[in-house]
């Protein structure tokens, strides 16, 4: 087949003096060796073939030193014993630039901005460049320089985070007729210098009354808006009484750590938390421990709090988490609720969150929430750095059935009633639910349920059973009734919660006694009226 059409044919050049053409061969013509298609590339200008050689494997390339020529009228010549075909490309060498990469000579920083200095080949000719910044959560920007530049460049990165690493490259192309962009240079890491630590910490607290004062844990972490801006950081913490100005107390800790306790007396004060490097302090984070009045344990608590003694909430969990709502007040700048993980451990690992004035509901979540775990929320309201505690709330991720059956410790059996007490059954936050109520499940051994006032209830293997119903967990007694007399029986108590309660396996076995009143009738009219006749009976003899 005769030759195609030589695709794509373009000329450019990187230092204006060697000409670099370009162009695809098109499809196989099936002839090889010295049949084969054959390129040659004219000058029209200089009415001179260009002298290059040809080389072609995906693209076809030729390459020459074109001197002081500007203007330039290529045209190449594909033949072949079956024909030829020719593409031509008219062009001003200084339109064709396509620059050798930039190479870096060095780089300057401070902590929000990076200047790189770079160098290219090109002599007399201004180049437009091209950055490309790969910030630290992996996405890419692209920054193009406001200036031109000639051998030398200098690029400034501004707008950067202090103490943070970036990863940089550049490319450049002509300013003046831009052509292509040259290869990127060499990746550069860089980092900025370090800066004063930005934001606040979040820091939180808990109380507890002791002999004489109190005792108080200090907590604190970087909130989302805080950045340590340095490669080591550490924490002071302050306090001082607010009323008499006497000198404060103050404690450094390493970076490792993220709570402390202090000892205060009733007197109001004000703690500080900074966090410092090696530029600087952080602005502090502060909060005010209000003055306790009263003598007594609870009165101290109470009046820690701010508030009079709460009783708890029972709020219900989700699969993404525990549902929390509050009643809005206006005087509070902020709400904390807090929380802890693993409320049956100590520590119990306090969590804490802060939320603004316009919210009043929020979905806790935390990896540490398993089902059948209690766990106890307080929601302070906070003004002038001060919190009071507004409500209390508890709640599980899922509720599961008691783990343990209530053990009957006292079975009262008259002939026709037996009561059952289980005083000393737990429903306490030891539950993996909230204990609702009981069922009591009563079977005469040999029939079904018949009892008056309960329920059927068939078990998995088709038996049946009496069910009667308790829905105060409180109520820790129960009195079945209508009972045949001297006439064997098996019953269980259940505990039952949110999420139901365990599969049924042991009972007890009762025999209720003989009804005595029912001797006492067969006397008075079968016993006594057949001694009296046997009685007369006898006289009648005589």
């Amino acid at each position: 087949e005769p030759p195609d059409t030589p695709n794509d044919f373009s000329c450019q050049t990187q230092d204006m003096r060697i000409v670099t053409c370009t162009w695809s061969q098109g499809e196989d013509t099936y002839l090889y060796g010295r049949h084969s298609t054959k390129y040659t590339l004219y000058e029209e200008f200089s009415k001179k073939r260009v002298p290059c050689t040809v080389s072609c494997s995906e693209q076809c390339s030729c390459s020459w030193d074109i001197g002081q020529q500007r203007i330039c009228n290529i045209t190449v010549t594909a033949e072949n014993p079956l024909g030829k075909k020719t593409a031509t490309d008219v062009f001003d060498v200084t339109h064709r630039i396509y620059p050798t990469a930039p190479f870096q000579l060095w780089e300057e920083c401070t902590d929000t901005e990076i200047t790189l200095y770079l160098k290219h080949r090109i002599k007399g000719i201004e180049l437009f460049c091209q950055t490309e910044v790969l910030q630290p959560n992996g996405k890419v920007e692209l920054r193009n320089s406001s200036d031109t530049h000639l051998r030398y460049a200098s690029i400034t990165l501004g707008g950067l985070q202090p103490y943070t690493e970036y990863t940089t490259r550049v490319h450049c192309g002509a300013a003046k007729h831009f052509w292509r962009w040259s290869e990127w240079s060499e990746v550069q890491t860089i980092r900025t210098k370090e800066a004063t630590p930005s934001g606040k910490l979040d820091i939180w607290r808990e109380i507890t009354p002791v002999q004489g004062g109190r005792n108080v844990t200090v907590f604190w972490k970087q909130a989302s808006s805080f950045r340590a801006n340095g490669r080591s950081i550490s924490f002071e913490v302050t306090w001082e009484k607010v009323e008499d100005g006497s000198k404060p107390e103050t404690i450094s800790f390493s970076s490792v750590y993220n709570s402390t306790r202090i000892s205060i007396d009733n007197h109001s004060y004000r703690i500080s938390i900074m966090a410092k490097n090696s530029v600087n302090y952080s602005l502090p984070s502060v909060m005010i421990i209000p003055r306790a009045t009263g003598n007594s344990r609870k009165t101290l608590f109470c009046t820690f709090l701010g508030t009079k003694e709460l009783k708890e909430e029972e709020v219900n969990g989700t699969d993404d988490g525990i549902f929390i709502s509050w009643e809005p007040r206006d005087m509070y700048d902020s709400y904390i609720i807090d929380w802890c993980n693993f409320p049956m451990l100590q520590p119990c690992d306090l969590q804490w969150k802060r939320f603004g004035p316009n919210t009043s509901s929020a979905l806790i979540n935390s990896a540490a929430f398993v089902p059948g775990v209690r766990y106890n929320f307080h929601i302070y309201g906070s003004v002038a750095n001060t919190a009071s505690l507004l409500e209390k709330k508890t709640g599980y991720l899922r509720e599961l059935p008691p783990l343990l059956d209530p053990v009957v410790e006292k079975v009262e059996l008259s002939f026709n009633a037996v009561t059952l007490s289980w005083d000393s059954y737990p429903t306490n936050e030891s539950q993996p639910g909230f204990v609702r109520g009981y069922h009591v499940y009563v079977s005469p051994i040999q029939e079904d349920c018949s009892l008056k006032g309960s329920k059927k209830h068939v078990l998995p293997d088709d038996s049946v059973l009496c069910k009667y119903t308790i829905e105060n967990p409180e109520e820790k007694r129960y009195t079945v009734k209508h009972l045949l007399s001297n006439t064997k029986y098996k019953l269980v108590v259940k505990a039952y919660t949110g999420g139901g309660e365990t599969p049924i396996v042991d009972f007890i076995y009762i025999d209720t006694t003989f009804n005595s009143s029912m001797l006492y009738l067969l006397v008075l009219l079968v016993i006594v009226p057949s001694l009296v006749a046997a009685i007369c009976h006898w006289k009648m003899k005589w």
